[in-house]
C-alpha cells in the first residue's frame, strides 16, 4: 500500500513539474546557476592571465639582460593584454545575462570583434588567405556591430 502511495505521489510531482510554467522556472534556475558558475570560472581565468602577463613583464623588464627592454616580442606581450580585455568582455556579457536575463547582441559582437583585433594584432603572415578570412571577419561584425547598434537606438526614442 505505501508504494502505491508513493508511486502516486510520484506521478502528481511530475503531472506538476512538467507544466509549462514549472518547466520554464526549472529550467530559467538551471541558466541562472549556470551563468553563475561561468562567471566564477571566468573571475579565475581572468586573474590566472592577468598573473601571467604581470609575470612576463616583471622579469622581462627587471630580470633579463638588458634590463629595462623587452626581450619578449611585443606581439606576444600585446596579444598577453588582449586576452585580458577579452576575458574581461566575456565577464561583461555574462553579468549582463545576470541581470537582465537576456543576452545582449551588441555585447557579444564587440566581444568578438576585440578576438579578431588580437588576431590581426598578432597576425603572422603566412598567407594571404588568412589575411583575407581576418578581413572578411572584421567586415561581416562591423556591419552586424552597426545594425544591432542602429535597432538599439532606435528603439530608445
Amino acid at each position: 500500500m505505501r508504494f502505491r502511495q508513493r508511486i502516486t505521489n510520484l506521478w502528481r510531482y511530475l503531472a506538476i513539474a512538467a507544466k509549462d510554467d514549472s518547466f520554464l522556472k526549472a529550467i530559467s534556475t538551471i541558466e541562472n546557476i549556470v551563468s553563475k558558475v561561468l562567471a566564477i570560472a571566468l573571475v579565475f581565468v581572468i586573474f590566472i592571465a592577468l598573473f601571467d602577463l604581470l609575470k612576463l613583464l616583471t622579469i622581462d623588464l627587471f630580470f633579463t639582460d638588458p634590463k629595462g627592454f623587452f626581450t619578449a616580442p611585443l606581439l606576444k606581450i600585446f596579444g598577453m593584454f588582449l586576452n585580458v580585455l577579452i576575458a574581461l568582455e566575456l565577464m561583461e556579457n555574462v553579468t549582463a545575462y545576470l541581470r537582465q536575463h537576456v543576452v545582449q547582441l551588441e555585447l557579444v559582437i564587440i566581444t568578438a570583434l576585440t578576438a579578431v583585433a588580437r588576431k590581426i594584432v598578432i597576425f603572422d603572415s603566412k598567407s594571404d588567405g588568412d589575411l583575407t578570412g581576418l578581413a572578411i571577419a572584421v567586415l561581416s561584425l562591423s556591419i552586424s556591430y552597426w545594425i544591432v547598434r542602429s535597432q538599439n537606438q532606435s528603439r530608445k526614442h
